[in-house]
């Protein structure tokens, strides 16, 4: 309701109906000895009979009568009274008027407040819409950039483990290829000597002993049980590292974790620290279906933790390997009795390039790595470890059909 309806003047006609009046009329004229007529503001007849020489009382609501009450029976005191008692009637009708046409109003605005309001959800709602829609396919990107660069970094830390593996491989083998080839030098020298007994023959018995060729016999024999023993050590290893490196083997496949542990010893204990031990205590376990170049590579970097473990412990130390498999799984524990972890070391073990080896030393990857592979395979993993005395990994398998 605008200013302009509250100053405006009432007229009686708009405030009391032909309905309304003659349910308010009755009683006022039976007040007033039955002569009673209501009157417009312009003197037209609203109710009742009206004789010219009837007194009038005005109906004022404002400043000017918004109608009348005329009677020649009442007398002018009375015909007040009547007055008054109608006027008040018009004002809480005008009041009613004026708190309905407020209340409309405000509940109109209210709606027209509620549409734009509306509209604003609508046009919010379609842009939050675009968002999730651009949020989500930037979160499958960055989901699919994770996944490459957690292969990358597994295989960052896989080929690590191939360079340390490689150096230890070639100076093992060079061990028995040294020796091989020196003993495969002696041997010419040896079927020389019996080049040269064939020139001297005619000479007789003494050439024989000259030349001392009853060594010449026994040593070659051993030179070569030497070559043949250097030889199968070569082919071992050369087997323990395909096996390990899983060359030529489907990416899944069942197999028993004790062979795959028995490659993984293998291979890090070549060459084998001095003041470092292996020891195994391997029970029959069911075959699991797994990918066991990954697995190998899990035991081959908990092995080799534990033996750096030992070394920064600065003594004697052993890594122990045991095995057991009961109705639930599969469970391997790796321990040593190395230099241990703090708590807040152990908090961070498998974080990502979390490290406490010197700068160059580590990757900060094994762990991390280890970790992945076996949540992979539906396993467990997980550390306890005491500061000084040593640390020990436990993994789980659950039993696959």
């Amino acid at each position: 309701m605008s200013a302009a309806d509250f100053d405006r003047e009432w007229h009686l006609g708009e405030l009391f109906d032909a309905t309304m009046l003659a349910r308010v009329g009755p009683p006022l004229a039976e007040l007033l000895d039955g002569d009673l007529a209501i009157l417009d503001r312009n003197g037209e007849l609203l109710w009742g009979l009206a004789a010219p020489d009837a007194r009038r009382e005005a109906l004022v609501l404002e400043l000017e009568p918004a109608g009348f009450l005329a009677s020649t029976a009442a007398s002018q005191v009375r015909l007040h009274a009547a007055g008054r008692m109608f006027t008040a009637l018009l004002r809480a009708e005008a009041r009613y008027r004026m708190a309905s046409a407020l209340h409309l109003e405000a509940v109109t605005q209210d709606f027209e407040t509620l549409k734009l309001e509306h509209v604003r959800l609508l046009a919010s709602e379609a842009r939050y819409r675009k968002l999730s829609e651009e949020l989500e396919a930037r979160v499958k990107a960055q989901v699919a950039d994770l996944e490459a660069r957690q292969q990358m970094l597994y295989q960052a830390e896989k080929f690590a483990s191939v360079g340390q593996l490689a150096a230890g491989m070639a100076h093992e083998i060079n061990n028995p290829l040294g020796f091989v080839s020196s003993n495969l030098g002696t041997f010419k020298l040896y079927l020389d000597k019996f080049t040269a007994l064939r020139d001297r023959l005619a000479e007789g018995e003494a050439a024989w002993h000259n030349l001392d060729l009853d060594f010449v016999l026994e040593d070659g024999v051993d030179l070569l049980a030497d070559c043949s023993s250097g030889l199968g050590r070569i082919a071992r290893i050369v087997a323990d590292l395909k096996s390990f490196s899983n060359v030529d083997r489907p990416p899944e496949e069942r197999a028993d974790l004790n062979a795959c542990l028995q490659h993984a010893v293998s291979v890090a204990g070549n060459p084998l620290p001095a003041g470092v031990a292996l020891r195994t205590e391997l029970h029959p376990l069911p075959p699991l279906s797994c990918n066991p170049g990954h697995l190998n590579q899990v035991f081959f970097s908990l092995i080799r933790n534990g033996m750096q473990a030992i070394q920064d412990a600065g003594r004697p130390g052993a890594v122990c390997i045991d095995s057991a498999a009961d109705a639930s799984g599969i469970t391997i524990h790796i321990a040593d009795n190395g230099v241990g972890m703090s708590p807040t070391q152990l908090e961070r073990a498998f974080e990502p390039f979390y490290t406490t080896r010197s700068i160059g030393a580590g990757t900060g990857l094994g762990l991390s790595t280890a970790r992945n592979i076996v949540l992979a395979h539906h396993g467990r993993i997980a550390i306890d470890s005491t500061p000084g005395a040593g640390t020990t990994v436990s993994l789980f398998f659950p039993n696959t059909p």
